[in-house]
């Protein structure tokens, strides 16, 4: 996350995030721009007008963007593919689960707090386990 003109709170693919992957990092600013326009919208009052279109692509692409690692993983015959996939099954389930705990009509700012606390997992997975793949995947 990275601050913007000191208030805001922003993901963004830094370098420390970069797999060296073009499909997988391209992902990754993808699933960092969803999570930004449920906050932006949510920082300006908006939130209950694109809170569900927002989780339901969250939660969509979530599931596109493993599929595609774990292809990546799997031509390339990645020996950590068990732990990795199984990392995804868990933060699927947990993400589907936090979100069905969302009112749409109503989210407050608890429910944006557990859902950005279940962002900052998949970033720390990306900082560690994708790049990871993204060196072996060079290799």
């Amino acid at each position: 996350m990275k601050k913007n003109g000191g208030i805001d709170m922003k993901y963004e693919l830094t370098k420390d995030l970069e797999t060296g992957n073009a499909v997988i990092d391209s992902e990754h600013t993808e699933l960092f721009n969803a999570v930004n326009n449920i906050v932006d919208a949510c920082s300006k009052g908006q939130g209950r007008n694109i809170i569900e279109s927002a989780i339901n692509f969250l939660l969509s692409y979530v599931n596109l963007h493993f599929s595609h690692e774990e292809k990546l993983q799997s031509d390339s015959k990645y020996p950590d593919i068990e732990k990795h996939k199984a990392f995804h099954e868990s933060y699927k389930k947990q993400l589907k689960e936090i979100s069905e705990q969302i009112p749409f009509d109503n989210p407050t700012i608890t429910d944006l707090v557990k859902l950005n606390g279940h962002i900052a997992v998949l970033i720390n997975h990306i900082r560690i386990e994708d790049k990871k793949l993204g060196k072996f995947l060079k290799q």
